[in-house]
């Protein structure tokens, strides 16, 4: 509260409480909690009024140069923002930072900061990027349960299945394209789950049984292998440059890419079964090249071939 009023001057209380993500009364009662405290805020009356701080209050911050502080500005403004659940956290941090800085530093970094855009959401083709959206309350749970070492309890709905509880020792928190992973071990058993479908999430009481220290790298690199090795269809293909993006997003996964002479890329992708490939190829017309494995190649063939007597128009 004291930096927003630092920062934008006389603020109402309906607008501290909107920035703040609480009540109106808990912004009044946190007033008087301030005054009482010492910190000079007052309050202007009327309908043009609201709170302010006395000129010159401010905190300090020392140490931090202009690029460190252009650094966490800049990363602090996209969607990367929301990524384990810590925006309002990040916003606060934020705060902090820039009403710490001279004030002609400030000035400079604000206007600085307006000229980096981080992770649009749409890209050039104005396509939008997805996000998946998580149950209220899951990362809190999930992440404290994490930080805490204790045990996590949670309701997993994946595809085609019903719900199922779940009860295991977290590891770690690993964020790929917008989503999220909770990596961690089930009966001494490693499992990988996707927060976006756990419905429910609660911390436990017990303790994790988890090693004191973790490498997530590794982890994550053992888990990408063991997950492209089950139940997945490799599929090698040449993409053009302007499709290469569509082809990314429609696979599972990519275990290995090269450039090509032409400008073509030549991929080597997973998808969930033979229909997924036919349905993800097709999409990208005459712009890709399926080189394996013959299975793909012949269905997309005797679609081609179906679509091809369709539509055959006699040309004399």
């Amino acid at each position: 509260m004291v930096l927003l009023l630092r920062q934008r001057g006389r603020m109402t209380a309906d607008e501290l409480a909107g920035e703040l993500e609480v009540s109106a009364r808990t912004v009044l009662r946190d007033i008087d909690a301030l005054s009482t405290a010492g910190v000079p805020v007052y309050a202007d009356r009327g309908r043009r009024g609201g709170f302010s701080l006395l000129p010159g209050f401010r905190t300090e911050l020392t140490g931090l140069n202009h690029d460190e502080a252009l650094a966490l500005l800049t990363a602090g403004s996209g969607r990367g923002e929301k990524v384990f659940g810590l925006s309002t956290a990040l916003a606060s941090a934020m705060r902090k930072v820039v009403d710490a800085l001279p004030e002609g530093h400030r000035a400079n970094l604000d206007d600085a900061a307006r000229r980096f855009l981080v992770e649009p959401e749409t890209d050039l083709l104005s396509r939008r990027l997805t996000t998946e959206d998580m149950a209220d309350g899951v990362m809190s749970e999930v992440r404290h349960a994490l930080l805490t070492g204790h045990k996590l309890r949670f309701d997993y709905a994946a595809p085609d299945k019903k719900p199922r509880s779940h009860t295991v020792d977290p590891i770690g928190l690993v964020t790929v394209r917008d989503r999220t992973y909770l990596l961690a071990a089930k009966a001494g058993e490693d499992r990988t789950y996707r927060l976006s479908r756990m419905l429910t999430a609660e911390e436990l009481p017990e303790l994790a049984e988890r090693p004191a220290q973790v490498d997530l790298d590794r982890i994550w690199a053992e888990r990408s292998a063991q997950f492209l090795s089950e139940n997945h269809i490799p599929v090698l293909v040449r993409v053009a440059p302007s499709r290469r993006e569509e082809l990314l997003n429609a696979a599972r996964a990519v275990r290995a890419e090269e450039s090509e002479a032409d400008g073509w890329a030549r991929l080597d992708v997973t998808f969930e079964d033979l229909r997924h490939a036919v349905w993800a190829i097709w999409q990208l017309d005459t712009a890709a090249e399926v080189l394996a494995p013959d299975s793909l190649r012949l269905a997309l063939h005797d679609r081609a071939k179906i679509l091809a007597a369709r539509y055959e128009i006699s040309r004399g």
